[in-house]
């Protein structure tokens, strides 16, 4: 209880300090953290299937993370969205969840997480008691066989067991797939019925070139311009106004009443718009997903226990923000355009 009043005391000095914007006038209201690089599933265009983690000695504590959170909140954060690796999978995680719930109405409007569900069965009922209203699933294919070979380690029934229990729970969800070609461009349209047959929306993304993997990405890249073109041979698509805070555009379909969202960083990048930054588990900020520049925060929080320090580490990294990212995929130069691997960043 003295730690929660101290950062809130700490936080409403912040507060007066103002909001945080970056030099392109774009406001920072969206904060992703990555709790853990570690993730029960390998899949194949996220991760090596040989990865090396991080020493536990390295990641920030449970309170380490609600603290700096709280600062972010403070200056502005009104969005909280929890990522991995697979967030679900980090010990004690819960217990910062109920942390930070505490926010919600106090500056927070929404803390949300991405997850690939296989922990949800356990944590849901949990997640809804701490205020989490939304979340985010990775789902990438509906075939059994399919999704334990692009996982290595994933088991379906399970991840449908976590989104029974999530929608139980009073859990809106939003499933994630990545388009990949030769894999489930052609399950897409079911991918969209099932979605949407259960009251989720559904975003596909474009694969991103980050971190080394053992496939070449250009294998598997697929344009959302020529997937949305395919799609429309079957479905008929409205241009929709609404947003959640991130990068999707969201299309209206009209045969299943259902929102499904694109997000386009290759064919159509969102940068202009941009309103968040990422922290890693280790206290890393970065103010771009496609750019190396970064702030340690680490360092900071354990050198002060005054917040003084911490929030003009914040300014001068947000200063920092670049327009847009760099990503590129094209077989001339087969290196990833961010040597990170996605599960380091948090997706």
């Amino acid at each position: 209880m003295q730690t929660t009043a101290l950062h809130t005391a700490h936080g409403s000095e912040a507060a007066a300090e103002g909001g945080l914007v970056d030099p392109f006038g774009r406001s920072v209201t969206y904060l992703r953290v990555s709790v853990t690089d570690r993730c029960d599933f390998r899949c194949t265009y996220c991760m090596a299937e040989n990865m090396s983690f991080l020493p536990k000695k390295d990641l920030l504590t449970l309170d380490e993370l609600d603290r700096l959170c709280t600062a972010f909140i403070s200056r502005g954060v009104r969005k909280l969205r929890l990522t991995g690796g697979e967030p679900l999978v980090r010990k004690n995680i819960m217990h910062l969840v109920r942390q930070l719930g505490r926010h919600i109405g106090y500056g927070l409007d929404e803390l949300t997480l991405t997850t690939n569900g296989s922990q949800l069965a356990r944590h849901a009922e949990e997640l809804a008691d701490c205020g989490v209203r939304r979340i985010n699933v990775s789902l990438d294919t509906l075939d059994p066989e399919k999704f334990r070979r692009i996982t290595r380690w994933g088991d379906f029934s399970r991840v449908m067991e976590g989104l029974d229990a999530a929608q139980k729970a009073g859990i809106a969800i939003k499933l994630n797939a990545v388009a990949l070609k030769d894999f489930n461009a052609p399950e897409m349209p079911d991918l969209i019925r099932f979605a949407h047959g259960r009251g989720m929306d559904l975003t596909v993304i474009e694969t991103m070139p980050m971190g080394e993997i053992e496939e070449d990405r250009t294998d598997r890249y697929l344009p959302l311009s020529k997937l949305r073109t395919d799609l429309e041979q079957q479905f008929t698509f409205q241009d929709l106004a609404y947003r959640t805070g991130g990068p999707a555009r969201y299309v209206k379909v009209a045969e299943t009443g259902g929102r499904l969202g694109f997000i386009t960083p290759m064919t159509h990048n969102f940068c202009e718009s941009c309103n968040r930054v990422r922290l890693t588990c280790t206290g890393t900020l970065y103010m771009c997903l496609g750019q190396n520049d970064a702030a340690d925060l680490r360092s900071v929080l354990r050198t002060s226990e005054s917040d003084a320090n911490l929030h003009a580490a914040i300014d001068d990294a947000i200063s920092r923000k670049p327009k847009g990212h760099d990503f590129i995929i094209d077989r001339s130069n087969n290196r990833p355009s961010v040597g990170r691997h996605m599960s380091v960043t948090g997706g």
